[in-house]
């Protein structure tokens, strides 16, 4: 799919995009624990400032990402090998010249494993912003005009391309990480179930859109959590970011918004939505529990 013609600001918006083992971690982590993190800008919490010294300015990672909070509450070890735009591919090739390919920083001796991973295969998430963001403009907010021209393409991207290139890179963290509980987090949501006009300056898709785009969102999700489920790996459902949209206000809002967002990356997770990625992750895989 091409799409031509986009307006720059849409264009700025997605720039950086993006079960359990036998082993069971112990209820308050050791600080020998090793943790490495791995994935993409939700993972990296690109757009979030301060970025870490250390990594790849390319990278845009985060020293407030979700991975550095779960380190610091559980006294983890940290090898943070998260990058902006990641795809699959990246974890078994070098994404930029001098930036390793992410399953180098995984061994014998790892324990826990995260990442979120999958919304840049296929270019999804930079397509569906984009598509139906000019779509969304074009009509002046009205109708279902992204749905329209692209009906089931995005889903179906889903399904044939990103779904085995999920199982493929999880059973290749296994396979590097035979000591570890992977654990892979769903995307946090972008829209709200219900359209608001209030919210077309700041997410210019279409009111008709809105289920289109949710759908497109649950679709890449079930992929993640029916990946983890044929690896033996955790999904980290983000049902509780439900509310906390791009639309919502800053102080609730996990994700900012394409425009007059407060990220130097739109449409990713702020230092709040980090935050709460983080919680959530920790409940759900019982870490930090005494």
């Amino acid at each position: 799919m091409k799409v031509r013609h986009l307006p720059r600001a849409l264009a700025a918006s997605v720039l950086g995009l993006g079960g359990a083992t036998a082993l069971a971690l112990p209820a308050q982590a050791s600080p020998s624990l090793n943790y490495v993190a791995m994935g993409d800008s939700y993972s990296a919490a690109s757009g979030v400032v301060p970025l870490a010294p250390s990594a790849d300015p390319l990278c845009a990672r985060s020293t407030l990402n979700y991975p550095h909070l779960i380190a610091s509450k559980i006294g983890a070890t940290l090898t943070d090998v998260t990058c902006g735009g990641a795809k699959t591919g990246d974890f078994t090739s070098s994404q930029y010249p001098g930036v390793a390919p992410q399953l180098n920083a995984l061994g014998s001796a790892t324990r826990l494993v995260t990442m979120t991973i999958g919304g840049n295969d296929g270019n999804l998430f930079a397509s569906t912003v984009l598509a139906c963001g000019t779509a969304g403009v074009s009509t002046g907010g009205l109708g279902h005009p992204c749905q329209t021209l692209y009906g089931s393409s995005f889903v179906n991207t889903v399904n044939t391309t990103i779904a085995p290139a999920l199982k493929n890179a999880l059973q290749q963290v296994r396979a590097k990480a035979p000591n570890a509980r992977v654990a892979i987090l769903g995307y946090p949501r972008i829209l709200p179930d219900q359209p608001d006009p209030s919210c077309f300056a700041k997410m210019p898709i279409a009111m008709g859109d809105y289920a289109y785009v949710n759908n497109i969102e649950a679709a890449l999700n079930s992929a993640v959590q029916q990946a983890a489920a044929q690896t033996g790996s955790t999904y980290v459902t983000m049902a509780a970011s439900v509310g906390h949209d791009a639309c919502q206000p800053l102080g609730t809002r996990w994700v900012e918004p394409a425009l007059f967002g407060t990220n130097f990356v739109p449409v990713h997770p702020n230092a709040l939505g980090e935050s709460m990625m983080g919680q959530q992750a920790m409940q759900q895989l019982g870490l930090g529990l005494g």
